[in-house]
């Protein structure tokens, strides 16, 4: 989209490094099931505004403490393999 003249604030980008990061780890441990607060000693202290944000666009779900790939989340990535 920057293309088209639309300007990302730089917090913008770091936002998406750290999502892309988070979900990049729930795939990669997939089945595995990792807690927030694991993902969080992996990625960093921006990695529960990243798994929220990543919940609110049907990426990533919540089972109690647990945090998983969605299906969608999980057949894109195969699809990008």
């Amino acid at each position: 989209m920057q293309g088209k003249g639309i300007q990302r604030s730089a917090t913008e980008g770091e936002d998406e490094q750290v999502q892309r990061a988070v979900l990049a780890l729930v795939l990669n441990e997939h089945p595995a099931q990792l807690t927030g607060e694991e993902i969080e000693r992996e990625v960093g202290k921006d990695a529960e505004q990243a798994t929220d944000d990543l919940v609110s666009v049907g990426l990533l779900r919540r089972e109690g403490a647990s945090v998983l790939p969605t299906r969608a989340a999980l057949h894109f990535d195969r699809m990008a393999a």
